[in-house]
């Protein structure tokens, strides 16, 4: 069995689920397996955008033990939008 946590955090909270999945499982396999589409009221409906460790993966990609599955939530602004308005603000 595969030791997996899944993750997401929103500003004012996070989860965190423990799981054991069986060898082979994917990102996608341990986020239904978290619960977390049922208990986080926007991640109902959209396929998530996932990542292990701070690095964006495909939904069907196999996991390794210890790895921390990451539920990415949508940008509000473009980083390079934010920067420009940042630096127009200087």
């Amino acid at each position: 069995m595969l030791a997996i946590e899944v993750v997401y955090a929103r500003p004012e909270r996070a989860w965190r689920v423990s799981l054991r999945l069986a060898p082979g499982s994917t990102a996608l396999q341990a986020f239904e397996a978290s619960g977390l589409r049922g208990r986080v009221a926007e991640l109902a409906s959209a396929e998530p955008d996932l990542g292990v460790f701070a690095h964006p993966v495909a939904p069907d990609r196999p996991l390794r033990d210890g790895d921390r599955v990451e539920i990415y939530r949508p940008l509000l602004i473009d980083p390079k939008d934010a920067r420009r308005k940042r630096a127009a603000q200087q």
